[in-house]
């Protein structure tokens, strides 16, 4: 039920209306927009300080351009609830009973006025110049924008976008939305350039923008709506391409917001009265306190072990450490590439990198995976977290990552099934010097179990507890469904331990006393551990049966759909296996 029914917004049903509105409607505007942000991602969840610092940069868009002939590219996309409200999708704000109706990244599917699915940073510059470049060709001549920041800055892809903006022959207009944070605090000595330009109000000597051929502009004041309006108009059809640098206050109109900008990137369900997660704070060990317990100890022992992440230590729980060990600690930016590259010269000088990666963003740096790590068989270590299947929208899935890293020459890849074992990984990890190692943050697992755990994985040798007839092989956190799928089947279970590197005699020994093999994986199945066993089997007379997910996107799919249409769940695995006896 919309309980806003007096609110301004219910008159926009596409961004023509807006250039009915006086100042003052439209400032009124962006304050309903303020509370339907908060109320929508209190309820639900979402990115919360980048929407609410951007608001009045979106409806002066808007008013004075004219989408979606005119087009904007949303950097991350992650700052478009806006956008979206403004674009025919408010009914998703307004009313509850909508709040499904739309991704929480720009979507062609949704609408028009979005061109590009776009979860993941620094894109924005470069498919908007590819987008005029064409534009040109054909002889056309609409506006074509990039707003970026928010720290999308600095990922090189935006440095590289930049080199081929600056020499565009028209029309081209990248806004930086400075509002001094990432994810976490900006990083880098971007951050010193920018901040001489704000504390000169744009008139500093030293700018990397007019250095490289821009027009530059600068507005001190992004969220004054007349200022930003006149901006834009400043800019609209102008014949070559213009840098405009507009200062913004992330989390703006929220109090909270403001003050700790890193919690209020992105939040879970909260209480708007006091600003208090819903969901209590677990006391129990996580995958996160057994990771950083183990690496204090190795530097408590003197161990040169350096823990790298790239803007994202909210993902790994790293505030306290990078407080406790600032000489332990580096936060590259939201540059994958370079955090792998600086683990790797890292490893090279005899230094221990434990590299902290998302299994989202990972892809971002395949290059660096093979060419500097792999390649020079340097001894990285590195934690993967979300590699599983998820709800996700399909910008920000993490089940790729298995195809990447295993199939890479001298990756291990080490996938645990209890607490206890991913503490020992981690431990025999940082004390080899041989190869690079990634280990599969696991999720919902128990603390321990039956399992005798190894603590020298330089050998993979399976776990196998013994049954009759079907072998399950359950990789990381799916070896509780396995061990569902074995109880009922009174089957052979089996933890591989790595996802690539098979323990060849063990999968013999199982192909010649079993009926059938099957494989469990959290992750995409083209490319990933059932698929190698698969292989390595074909001579056999043994039946493989290969389960995860299949090579598609989702978007935002429930989980439950997601095992359903990939038979992930234990009576569909059942009865798949009887069937094959």
């Amino acid at each position: 039920m919309n309980k806003h029914e007096d609110f301004l917004l219910n008159q926009i049903a596409e961004p023509q209306d807006l250039k009915k509105l006086s100042i003052p409607e439209m400032e009124k505007l962006a304050q309903e927009i303020r509370t339907l942000i908060l109320e929508k991602d209190a309820a639900e969840g979402g990115h919360l300080g980048p929407d609410l610092g951007i608001v009045e940069a979106t409806i002066a868009y808007h008013y004075v351009f004219n989408a979606p002939q005119d087009k904007i590219i949303w950097d991350v996309s992650h700052q478009t609830y806006p956008h979206k409200m403004l674009t025919g999708r408010a009914q998703a704000w307004l009313d509850p009973d909508h709040y499904e109706d739309v991704t929480p990244y720009t979507n062609p599917d949704e609408s028009p006025y979005d061109y590009y699915s776009i979860g993941h940073t620094s894109t924005s510059i470069a498919l908007a110049t590819g987008m005029a470049k064409a534009r040109d060709l054909m002889g056309k001549h609409e506006n074509i924008m990039a707003l970026i920041g928010d720290g999308s800055m600095t990922g090189g892809l935006a440095f590289e976008g930049l080199n081929n903006a600056a020499i565009e022959k028209h029309n081209l207009v990248v806004v930086v939305n400075d509002n001094q944070w990432s994810i976490d605090e900006n990083v880098g000595g971007l951050v010193t350039a920018l901040k001489k330009l704000r504390d000169s109000n744009g008139q500093a000597a030293e700018n990397p923008f007019t250095a490289m051929g821009f027009d530059y502009r600068y507005v001190a004041d992004g969220n004054n709506l007349t200022d930003m309006i006149a901006a834009f108009k400043a800019v609209k059809d102008v014949d070559h391409p213009i840098l405009l640098h507009i200062n913004t206050l992330k989390g703006k109109g929220y109090e909270p917001a403001v003050l700790d900008e890193e919690a209020h990137h992105w939040v879970s369900p909260f209480n708007l009265q006091n600003d208090q997660p819903l969901a209590a704070e677990s006391q129990k060990p996580t995958p996160n306190s057994v990771a950083l317990d183990v690496i204090k100890d190795e530097i408590k022992a003197g161990k040169n072990v350096m823990a790298i992440d790239a803007a994202i230590p909210g993902v790994f729980d790293l505030e306290e450490f990078k407080k406790e060990y600032p000489n332990n600690y580096t936060d590259v930016g939201i540059a994958e590439q370079e955090s792998v590259a600086f683990a790797t010269g890292f490893a090279k000088e005899g230094g221990i990198p434990v590299l902290m990666e998302n299994s989202t963003f990972l892809q971002r740096a395949f290059d660096q995976l093979s060419h500097d790590t792999a390649a020079n068989d340097l001894p990285v270590v590195m934690l993967v977290a979300g590699g599983r299947i998820s709800n996700q929208s399909k910008t920000h899935l993490g089940i790729f990552d298995q195809v990447m890293i295993s199939n890479l020459p001298n990756w291990i890849y080490l996938a645990p099934t209890t607490l206890e074992e991913e503490k020992a990984m981690i431990k025999w990890a940082i004390n080899q010097r041989k190869h690079p190692v990634a280990i599969k943050m696991p999720a919902n697992v128990p603390d321990s179990d039956e399992q005798t755990v190894a603590t020298d994985y330089s050998e993979i040798k399976y776990q196998v507890t013994s049954g009759k007839d079907v072998a399950i092989l359950a990789l990381g956190d799916f070896y509780q469904l396995g061990k569902d799928v074995a109880n009922k089947l009174g089957a052979t279970l089996v933890n591989p331990l790595s996802a690539n590197i098979l323990n060849k005699q063990a999968l013999d020994e199982l192909a010649a006393n079993h009926r059938v093999i099957v494989t469990l994986e959290d992750n995409s199945l083209d490319g990933g551990f059932g698929q190698k066993v698969a292989s390595y089997l074909g001579k056999e007379k043994v039946k493989v049966l290969n389960y995860g997910q299949k090579r598609v996107y989702t978007d935002q799919t429930p989980i439950a759909e997601i095992y359903r249409q990939n038979h992930l769940t234990t009576d569909q695995i059942v009865a798949d296996v009887q069937q094959n006896l």
